[in-house]
């Protein structure tokens, strides 16, 4: 064994190593990802948790010939440590770094970029699929945990796959976690199923003694596969699987290489897809994340030794702000529900989770399903809350087009990491959903500019009727002193912080921090621009515009979000439609936010930097076009 980990050249080394030697590398794994992230900070209890499981598979497969794919993808530090990437972490998540995620762009060892969940199974068909058709030779292997198995795709892809000729191999990484503890039917069936352990033990021992009775042991195993087979239904739900057309293996122990290895080679001798089920354990061998995994999902930099944070922010951030909001929501109106998608923490719902167990739902990571149980509560005289990640309720649109606003139902979507989340890269920045909720009738869409506007516009709207949608950023809100977003006719309306004239600086949400400092950069240089926090964006504040129309030649609209279908061309098609003809013809206007490009990982100031949206920059930019 090699005494760093970067003296190996993997993932040949791992070719021939025995099981003691893979056994020592898993700890020197251990170690690795310890020492690097916390100082980066990460993903770590889910990659801790698959060392055993991602050493065996790359001993066993051919890889990158033989396709191996991820669900979600966080938990592919020890994949990239094993595919030559080692020597890359100190880079890991940071601008131009090693990503924290698969991406094809990487590494030929990475098949399939993720960072959604519960797609796994339906690529692999894809993979497996086409090898047959262009009769190719490689395997394809697919792991998925069972918090991405709360998802319906997986179940899409297990139907599907199921019935194809295509076989594959799909390993269920059973931690009993997805961020949190999982819920919901599917986590009691795989519970129902580690408690089984004793038919599998049963059918190994079955086999060894009739196989060893001379002559007629081979006969007297395959009398017997009947009996086992009517023992399995009585004992083991995984005949579930193999009743959708797959080979049940399990439960196997994840964090035996032994095991693992013997069950792949199980696997491959099937003549049809398997599911291997292996159980391992979140944090497994760093006994703070053992304790308390959810801590260690994602993590910034942390001290070894006691697990604490190194720095952190004593500022209110908005999923707090929400938290506080809900709870005192809550205390005042008995119909109001939270619900999330196995995010009760991430979104800052732990404690109302405490104070009310009875009306949190955490639907897993079904966020379709929670969109339509969401939309079915509104209808039905409760107030349902549905706090998501902004970049996870992508895979509930249709959902909230016909189940929630169709239905004009009294349904509030909490849009949290609204806008660029930093370090997580193209999968998880909130980008899109501006563009993609701003045109859907009966929904009021806003973005509050502080934690105070959030308070205060989700109290407004869990009192209204209709549906509504808020989106805030990560992390904490801007300390600009706004008045209430909330109007005397109960509507939520922009605020225009600083008056001046010619040109309107015009911030949505949390750009309101950016914006003041390109007023004030714009004021040293001899120019008085009025500034206003924009926080409607359906409807567009019309009464605040043409408040601004008469001494402003230049309106500026500043925006966490896709320029294409944002905010900013939402307000152009207003200024230039017939309705705002007469009152805007003159208004010269300027778009600022995200290009129509994927936006990559990196450090906040410079991301936002390189897209010309810092104030500074905007300053820059808004002195330019006014000469121009």
């Amino acid at each position: 064994m090699k005494k760093n980990l970067l003296d190996y050249s993997f993932p040949s080394d791992l070719k021939d190593m025995s099981i003691n030697e893979m056994e020592l590398l898993a700890v020197q794994i251990r170690e690795f990802l310890l020492d690097n992230i916390s100082v980066t900070g990460g993903h770590l209890a889910s990659n801790l948790g698959v060392v055993e499981l991602s050493i065996a598979l790359h001993h066993f497969l051919n890889t990158p010939v033989d396709k191996l794919v991820w669900d979600v993808g966080h938990q592919t530090y020890v994949h990239k440590i094993l595919t030559g990437r080692a020597s890359q972490f100190s880079t890991l998540r940071k601008t131009d770094g090693l990503s924290g995620f698969p991406k094809r762009c990487e590494s030929d060892f990475d098949t399939f970029d993720t960072g959604h969940s519960s797609n796994s199974i339906s690529v692999a068909a894809g993979f497996a699929s086409a090898r047959d058709l262009q009769k190719e030779n490689y395997r394809v292997v697919a792991v998925i945990g069972d918090g991405a198995l709360t998802g319906g795709m997986s179940y899409e892809g297990l139907n599907n796959i199921g019935a194809l000729n295509s076989k594959s191999i799909i390993i269920i990484n059973d931690n009993g976690m997805s961020i949190g503890a999982n819920t919901g039917g599917l986590s009691k069936h795989l519970s129902k199923i580690r408690l089984s352990r004793g038919y599998a033990g049963f059918k190994k021992g079955l086999s060894k003694i009739l196989k060893e009775i001379p002559k007629v042991g081979d006969a007297a195993y395959d009398t017997a596969v009947t009996l086992r087979d009517k023992i399995k239904y009585s004992l083991v739900d995984g005949v579930l699987f193999e009743q959708l057309g797959f080979k049940y293996i399990g439960v196997i122990d994840g964090h035996s290489i032994k095991d693992i290895l013997e069950a792949l080679k199980i696997a491959e001798s099937s003549t049809k897809s398997v599911i291997l089920h292996i159980e391992t354990k979140k944090g497994k061998g760093y006994l703070n994340a053992e304790k308390n995994a959810a801590k260690f999902h994602g993590v910034g930099p942390f001290d070894k030794i006691s697990g604490e944070a190194i720095s952190s922010s004593s500022e209110k951030t908005f999923s707090a702000a929400f938290g506080d909001a809900m709870i005192e929501a809550a205390s005042k109106n008995d119909k109001v529900v939270a619900i999330s998608a196995a995010m009760v923490s991430g979104t800052g719902l732990s404690k109302f989770a405490e104070l009310y167990p009875n009306r949190i739902f955490d639907v897993g990571i079904a966020e379709a399903h929670g969109a339509t149980f969401a939309g079915s509560l509104g209808i039905s005289g409760m107030k349902p809350v549905l706090a998501v990640y902004s970049t996870f309720l992508q895979r509930a649109y249709d959902q909230i087009i016909t189940d929630i606003c169709l239905q004009n139902s009294n349904c509030i979507l909490a849009l949290d990491r609204a806008g660029h989340v930093g370090a997580d890269g193209e999968t998880h920045h909130g980008l899109f959903d501006i563009s993609y909720l701003k045109n859907i009738p009966n929904l009021r869409f806003y973005a509050p500019s502080t934690c105070k506007d959030l308070e205060e516009i989700l109290l407004h709207s869990i009192s209204t009727d209709g549906p509504v949608a808020i989106r805030y950023p990560r992390g904490t809100g801007s300390t600009v002193k706004l008045a209430s977003p909330i109007a005397s006719d109960g509507s939520v309306k922009d605020e225009i912080v600083y008056k001046g004239s010619k040109v309107a600086i015009i911030a949505l949400g949390n750009m309101i921090s950016e914006g003041l400092i390109a007023y004030e950069s714009l004021k040293e240089k001899g120019i008085t621009a009025s500034l206003i926090a924009a926080r409607s964006i359906s409807p567009i504040d019309k009464e605040t515009l043409e408040e601004l129309s008469d001494n402003h030649e230049y309106f500026i609209t500043l925006e966490d979000g896709m320029i294409s279908g944002g905010y900013g061309e939402k307000l152009g098609s207003y200024l230039i439609s017939k309705e705002g003809e007469k009152v805007f013809s003159s208004v010269k206007l300027l778009n600022i936010g995200w290009k129509n490009n994927f936006v990559s990982q990196g450090d906040t100031k410079t991301l936002m930097e390189r897209e010309g949206m810092t104030g500074e920059v905007v300053a820059e930019r808004i002195i330019k076009f006014i000469e121009r």
